[in-house]
């Protein structure tokens, strides 16, 4: 009797055999996260816990839920992210919904910018021969200069002529996410045989239908790759545009706010709303690759 397992059997499959290792791998973290937590804010805690006579139960009772630690406790964290999510209205300056929308925003628009910057650049290396030796190592050269030094420039020149909020920051993001965007498609629109390209010369195709419906149909697993990778960078971009704006709203504005105030436990909870929000778009982006193949024809 042969069974057959269908594509949808078949990702619940690999799903429950990843779920085991990566919960194991967490807890394992976790773990060690808070053996670790002791040490680092002995301190902060050193003298309350010697002063309340010492022991294992005063030990962990300080180190694990001191106000300002080292570094918090993973509980902290997840008490900070209720208390920032579930009991403030999203649209509160003390939500961490409306501090992640502000950074979010940014990242999408310059993600978009991005992205097109980067297969504009891209086709164009490939069709034009002098580009690919006078543009590319531009382009690489691009990333050799640390954001940080790049972002206050940004910030400054575009506030002397007016432009200040989303764009200057988007803009950030796009300089970041550019770069792996036209490395993939660099790289995915020419990655179709010699053959293939001889062929369509035979058909006597123009350089545009042997760009959409060759050499692009080739590049798109390599597009989406290359997106994941843009689309998480982006965020960073849009957090560090943040930081030199002194910005009032944002993920890196919450993190400066925790910084000034040695609120550690609230650096970390923006952190993990960073972190998250990454996490959600990188998801995005492979479940429009999965539909995207899947309607090129390739595997479900």
């Amino acid at each position: 009797m042969s069974t057959t397992v269908t594509s949808e059997e078949r990702q619940i499959l690999q799903a429950d055999g990843s779920a085991l290792p990566v919960t194991v791998v967490c807890l394992v973290i976790i773990v060690i996260w808070y053996v670790a937590a002791i040490p680092m804010n002995w301190v902060v805690t050193g003298t309350k816990i010697e002063l309340a006579g010492g022991g294992l139960y005063n030990t962990l009772l300080f180190s694990w839920n001191e106000t300002r630690p080292v570094i918090p406790a993973p509980h902290q964290i997840a008490l900070e992210l209720w208390k920032s999510i579930a009991t403030v209205k999203p649209w509160m300056p003390k939500s961490l919904v409306f501090h992640g929308w502000v950074t979010l925003s940014s990242t999408l628009l310059g993600f978009v910018l991005g992205s097109v910057l980067g297969i504009a650049l891209a086709i164009a290396i490939v069709h034009v021969r002098f580009l690919a030796k006078s543009l590319m190592p531009w382009i690489i050269a691009s990333q050799t200069i640390p954001i940080l030094a790049i972002a206050p420039m940004v910030i400054v020149v575009l506030g002397s002529l007016g432009f200040t909020g989303l764009l200057p920051k988007s803009l950030i993001s796009m300089y970041l996410c550019f770069f792996p965007v036209t490395i993939g498609m660099v790289k995915g629109l020419s990655s179709p045989e010699s053959m293939q390209l001889d062929l369509m010369r035979t058909y006597h195709a123009s350089s545009a239908q042997v760009l959409w419906k060759l050499r692009f149909p080739a590049a798109v697993p390599f597009l989406f790759t290359s997106l994941k990778v843009a689309v998480a960078i982006a965020l960073t971009g849009a957090i560090v545009g943040e930081l030199p704006t002194g910005a009032i709203s944002g993920i890196g504005a919450r993190l400066l706010q925790g910084s000034y105030y040695g609120q550690t436990v609230q650096i970390w909870a923006a952190l993990f709303v960073g972190s998250f929000i990454a996490a959600g778009l990188v998801w995005l982006v492979g479940v429009a690759e999965r539909l995207t193949l899947r309607r090129m024809g390739g595997p479900a």
